[in-house]
């Protein structure tokens, strides 16, 4: 064995602790250090020869890269939908890697029964029938990535052909309708062969991003019978507006689509009795993606997707080898994935949820919710700013009353203060800023602390003005 790891095996229980206390203070520290930064770039250094052991990297790592990090896992990084992790979340994260498990196959562990009853769990939690099954991925894009793969299986089968067998060019044209989607959309079509042109926007209603369900029947219709993908939104990143999920799921009784709803965060609506409403139907859709490092509030990457056809499923993943056995009728997650090999992600979403239940995970939904109006009714409140759309759930979307194209400074500004990260967007063709709260430690003195920042932010006037 090498030296240094010879000499990191016998001191690991001392070095493990100091990379304990380490996080600690890390842990201790978040609501203080700056929320984000504007990176000091490194050039990489030369590849190490000799090393210097795990002591060393620790030591390296705290003085050379440390301090540019964002504090992302704290109260007051309101950018894209980010959440934290719970302290039983991140406790499963570091057993995640001290047990190392791939969940490939259940040939030499139970961690893929540990993934099955995670998936149950949270197919409890978002209201979901016995019907959807689920597998975990790294995140919203493989989620929406792996459900449109199980409807570009769906259109062959409508024209019996297997895409799986015969590739993506079998089907011909692909009409893929939705009202507002995800960019992550047009990524996975585009890695599935089905190209980014295949989407079709179709009209939304009047000041709002959810699809007019009207003019999406007019769509379909169009199509003179040819199946479809329909791709809904239960929670827009802007505005997080819904689709009538109900009233899209009706329209299949006219016309034949494949119907994938992208509720990476709005999913979790269903756990605040005031909102769940919003998800009304999404039981109804074919596949669902729902991404958990958001509003579950569990360490990056983990996200989990759902389909009523895991048939289909497994004749797009699955990966034949005589060393991983037969498919079988309840096949292994090797089968059912885009990765052979993976993290066993299910681990810290188990530990939150068996630590805190439903009941603790609601609360920090509610929370979030009653943060997020309240920061909304602060900006309404100051005269340099205006809301572009109703607080709906968790994100307030605003700009700046009498110069919206001053949005990059004020986010330049927002950013170096340290106290907040938000993001940057345009919506309805104004430059505008998203504070999404999702973070389980988030507080109403936080959202004073943004909002303070925020009037002083918008009382600097730009360069060359006075």
């Amino acid at each position: 064995m090498h030296p240094l790891l010879d000499d990191d095996l016998a001191r690991l229980p001392e070095l493990l602790e100091e990379t304990r206390a380490r996080a600690v203070r890390l842990l201790a520290g978040l609501g203080h250090r700056p929320v984000a930064q504007v990176p000091a770039h490194h050039r990489p250094a030369p590849l190490p020869v000799d090393g210097s052991g795990l002591a060393g990297a620790l030591e390296t790592f705290t003085r050379r890269w440390e301090p540019g990090f964002s504090g992302g896992a704290g109260p007051r990084y309101l950018g894209f939908v980010t959440g934290g992790a719970t302290p039983a979340s991140l406790a499963g994260d570091w057993l995640t890697g001290t047990l190392d498990q791939n969940p490939t196959s259940g040939l030499d562990s139970n961690a893929p029964d540990l993934e099955r009853e995670t998936v149950a769990w949270l197919r409890e939690l978002f209201g979901l029938s016995p019907e959807h099954e689920g597998a975990f991925v790294s995140g919203a894009t493989m989620s929406n990535f792996t459900g449109l793969a199980i409807a570009r299986e769906w259109l062959g089968e409508q024209l019996g052909v297997s895409v799986a067998e015969r590739g993506a060019a079998a089907l011909g044209p692909v009409h893929v309708l939705s009202g507002s989607p995800h960019s992550s959309i047009g990524k996975a079509l585009s890695m599935l062969g089905l190209g980014r042109s295949a989407i079709r926007e179709v009209d939304r209603l009047p000041g709002r991003e959810a699809v007019d369900v009207g003019s999406l029947a007019q769509a379909l219709e169009s199509l003179d019978g040819t199946p479809a993908i329909v791709v809904a939104n239960a929670g827009t990143v802007n505005t997080v507006d819904f689709d009538d999920l109900r009233a899209l799921a009706a329209l299949r009784e006219r016309y034949p689509f494949w119907l994938h709803v992208d509720a990476a965060f709005g999913a979790f609506a269903a756990l605040s009795p005031e909102h769940a409403h919003l998800t009304d139907g999404l039981d109804a859709a074919d596949s669902v993606c729902v991404d958990l490092h958001k509003w579950l509030n569990v360490p990056y990457d983990s996200a989990i997707q759902f389909t009523r056809r895991r048939d289909l499923q497994a004749r797009v993943f699955q990966n034949s080898a005589a060393y991983l056995g037969p498919l079988g009728d309840d096949p292994d997650f090797v089968h059912l994935t885009p990765e052979n090999s993976r993290r066993l992600r299910a681990l810290p979403a188990w530990f939150t949820l068996a630590a805190y239940g439903r009941d603790g995970h609601a609360e920090i939904v509610r929370r979030d919710i009653a943060l997020a109006a309240r920061l909304g009714e602060r900006i309404a409140a100051m005269p340099a700013y205006r809301l572009l759309a109703p607080v709906r759930l968790n994100v307030v979307c605003f700009t700046l009353a009498s110069s919206p194209e001053r949005v990059g400074e004020l986010t330049s500004a927002i950013t170096e203060s340290g106290e907040a990260f938000l993001t940057q967007t345009v919506y309805d063709g104004v430059p505008a800023l998203r504070a999404a709260f999702s973070n389980w430690r988030t507080t109403e003195a936080d959202v004073e602390r943004v909002a303070k920042t925020l009037e002083r932010s918008a009382l600097q006037d730009p360069p060359g003005r006075s």
